[in-house]
């Protein structure tokens, strides 16, 4: 007898949403069990059905990187389940947080029906995969810290664009000079600081700089 795959969608894009259920519900041995718009939703939805394949988007409402937020709290609560990532964002920042969080795949909303189908197929299975386009950008990225020596990577709980702001600020660059060096807007510097405190448990600027130094960012200790 066919094992039935248990999928829950999750995007706060009605017609996206609509339209990936449908094309899921198509496929032999699948099943969409749920949709969910936002993240409390997801996490309640994946409680209380159980999903083998969490199809999810990152942004769910405000927050850009909301999905990553679902996904780590419904692999805490529902371990078995597999999430794939299916978004529109393709910078690293989005692609090593969703894996960080416990996301087994990712793929851009432009991807065919035939990749989509193959990957939740795989990530049910226990398998890692994810989209050309954000293969080729992680295979550079692993090349090009090999070719940097390797080694931990300093504070592993902030993204690498985070890791980017603090190693600026710990230089003695202000927002506006972190702005102008990142090409990012003063409101976007502004948002970073706010999580790379958040997560680094600190109070001020000036601990988050001690931190950063400490961990050999902006020159080290």
């Amino acid at each position: 007898m066919l094992n039935v795959l248990r999928v829950l969608v999750v995007d706060d894009h009605p017609v996206f949403r609509m339209g990936m259920s449908a094309l899921l519900g198509s496929l032999a041995g699948v099943e969409v069990v749920g949709e969910a718009p936002s993240v409390e939703a997801a996490v309640a939805a994946a409680v209380a059905l159980a999903p083998d394949v969490v199809v999810m988007d990152l942004h769910l409402g405000d927050a850009a990187l909301s999905g990553v937020d679902a996904t780590r709290e419904i692999l805490r609560l529902c371990p078995s389940a597999a999430v794939l990532v299916v978004t529109m964002l393709d910078d690293d920042d989005s692609v090593f947080a969703s894996m960080r969080a416990g996301a087994r795949g990712y793929l851009l909303k432009g991807a065919a029906p035939e990749e989509i189908e193959r990957a939740v197929r795989a990530v049910a299975n226990g398998e890692v995969i994810l989209g050309p386009a954000v293969a080729s950008r992680a295979m550079e990225y692993l090349l090009g810290h090999a070719a940097a020596g390797g080694g931990p990577v300093p504070l592993p709980e902030l993204t690498s664009r985070e890791r980017e702001v603090l190693d600026l600020v710990a230089r003695g660059l202000d927002n506006l000079a972190i702005s102008r060096r990142l090409t990012l807007s003063p409101k976007t510097v502004r948002n970073h600081l706010s999580n790379i405190l958040a997560k680094l448990q600190a109070a001020t600027r000036a601990e988050a700089i001690v931190r950063a130094r400490q961990s050999g960012l902006g020159g080290g200790p």
